[in-house]
């Protein structure tokens, strides 16, 4: 069983076909820079006009990465554009393009029952070396793998958005994650042009685990009537370096973003009183002011 393990962990320690489950602008980006870097990528969403918004987007995209690598050569632009396009396929049906798969990057939506049902029919029909990740934000990724039968080749794979620009990438291991799959996860990272960050599968991770209870906090004290959101935002970009303050980020960030995070930890973590809704978080998501994205949130844009 060891030679065997040994074997199957070689063909995915050095990954060269990845695919992408979730046409969004999460799955878009990770298309994209796993294409850019060598990486054969297969995108797969249900729907196809999905898939052909995000091809579109990608495209778009690439020139500008293009213009700004290639400058004047416009033959290198092309070739650049051509070889990177050209690594991207699409497909509506994960389970059918499983077989020439080395690893897997999950970025559908933030709901357990939805990934469950997913992971469960590709881990029937993938070869037992690929690896299975999740991008999730705020989900347990050792829950997600509970429905496998490879919990040692499951692992977490946060990308920021945009994931072309943002440098980060965390990369973070379960109790079951074997040090060989932390080992590929890595690599693939760093080979993506990223900066990785090991961590263990807790709560929101590194970032949104230190961050996200910083927007609640701010909310908690603006609700308070201790200082105006200006204020608030003013003394943290001032006396902290923040570039943004923390009611401006829950904005950007999406409020209904904040509110899901947070409602999920409070619902799994009743006592931890960082983890609570803000009121008037939920008042704002209820109302439809979600931040910059609907034009109204804490400020108007």
């Amino acid at each position: 069983p060891r030679a065997l393990a040994s074997s199957a962990m070689a063909c995915v320690r050095s990954v060269s076909h990845v695919t992408v489950i979730g046409g969004g602008l999460m799955g878009s980006g990770i298309t994209q820079v796993a294409a850019q870097t060598g990486h054969k990528v297969t995108l797969v969403d249900l729907d196809q006009k999905i898939l052909d918004q995000s091809t579109a987007r990608i495209s778009k995209s690439l020139q500008r990465v293009a213009k700004k690598k290639f400058g004047e050569d416009a033959d290198g632009a092309k070739l650049f554009m051509e070889n990177t396009m050209g690594a991207i396929s699409t497909a509506t049906n994960a389970s059918s393009v499983m077989e020439g798969t080395d690893l897997v990057i999950e970025a559908i939506v933030e709901n357990m029952a939805v990934k469950h049902r997913l992971f469960k029919e590709l881990d029937s029909v993938a070869p037992q070396s690929v690896i299975f990740t999740s991008n999730t934000s705020s989900l347990s990724i050792a829950e997600i793998a509970e429905v496998t039968s490879r919990k040692d080749r499951f692992g977490g794979l946060h990308f920021f958005n945009p994931v072309p620009v943002m440098k980060l990438l965390e990369v973070v291991k379960t109790a079951d994650t074997s040090a060989e799959t932390l080992s590929a996860l890595t690599a693939f990272g760093k080979k993506l042009g990223k900066v990785t960050v090991e961590c263990s599968d807790t709560p929101g991770f590194i970032v949104n685990r230190l961050l996200v209870p910083n927007l609640a906090e701010a909310i908690k004290m603006l609700e308070r009537g201790v200082a105006s959101a200006q204020d608030i935002d003013t003394a943290m970009k001032l006396g902290a370096g923040h570039p943004m303050g923390p009611l401006q980020l829950a904005d950007y960030v999406g409020l209904d973003t904040c509110c899901f995070i947070l409602d999920g930890w409070s619902e799994k973590y009743p006592d931890v009183e960082l983890f609570k809704t803000p009121e008037s978080l939920k008042k704002l998501v209820s109302e439809g002011k979600l931040g910059n994205k609907t034009g109204e949130g804490f400020y108007k844009h």
